[in-house]
């Protein structure tokens, strides 16, 4: 793959105007795409909800929507730290995490769905030879099993994990080590992100940063550090200034 940087329409023709909506916006030239994974690429934070709320009511605590978003997108050692902060010291944090991975990896096993976009997006990157990794907050073991059961694990030339780290989101190191692996320079390229704390790494990391919320909405110190936008399939129009269904 050539980490040449791109620029829209590089050698693609652009796609049929009938039955198609323009952007009305475009991206500045990239070389490289770092995805995060659930919630950007995987829909599975909606899963990750409900097994969060059955789990903690089996243990005999009641989750919030405030104490579940503020995990969102977070490494497991910011996750346990807020359970213990939340529930206090005698909340079993090993029994947590052992049991929504359990109840995470059952779920997974029956399907892995992903996010609108994700197909086409992917498709578009591998035909123009642009170079793709993924940067998650996940463990290996998830990551690998979750993107090959979604079937889209081999349009990857890295996948950065958590167990790749020494510091997780939103400490930049993510995603330098996803640009270093890629051979690109941070600057040329791109982060897709749906988490406050994906954002706040992929910008501290020097990359040309892009939020597609899921669960989360930005705040109006988010949106100062990433462009905002509604799908997977508006980034591809934007990044390639082509029109989409």
């Amino acid at each position: 793959m050539s980490p040449s940087r791109l620029r829209p329409n590089d050698g693609v023709a652009p796609a049929p105007k009938s039955h198609y909506m323009p952007s009305m916006t475009t991206l500045a030239p990239f070389a490289a795409v770092v995805f995060d994974m659930d919630g950007t690429l995987l829909d599975t934070e909606l899963v990750f909800k409900e097994v969060v709320w059955d789990v903690s009511r089996s243990l005999g605590f009641t989750m919030t929507d405030a104490i579940h978003l503020g995990m969102v997108g977070t490494s497991y050692e910011a996750s346990r730290a807020l359970l213990v902060e939340s529930y206090g010291v005698s909340f079993p944090t090993a029994q947590f995490d052992s049991e929504c991975a359990r109840l995470m990896t059952a779920r997974m096993q029956q399907a892995v769905p992903v996010k609108a976009g994700v197909r086409e997006l992917l498709k578009e990157l591998a035909e123009r030879r642009i170079p793709r990794a993924v940067a998650t907050s996940s463990r290996t073991k998830s990551a690998t099993v979750n993107l090959g059961l979604a079937g889209i694990i081999e349009q990857f030339d890295a996948v950065i994990t958590r167990d790749d780290v020494v510091n997780p989101k939103p400490h930049p190191e993510p995603y330098l080590l996803a640009a270093q692996k890629l051979r690109t320079p941070p600057a040329d390229c791109l982060a897709i992100e749906d988490s406050h704390a994906g954002v706040r790494s992929a910008h501290a990391a020097g990359l040309q940063t892009l939020m597609v919320p899921d669960l989360i909405q930005p705040t109006d110190e988010i949106a100062a550090l990433c462009r905002i936008m509604d799908s997977l399939h508006e980034v591809r129009a934007a990044a390639f200034a082509i029109e989409v269904a």
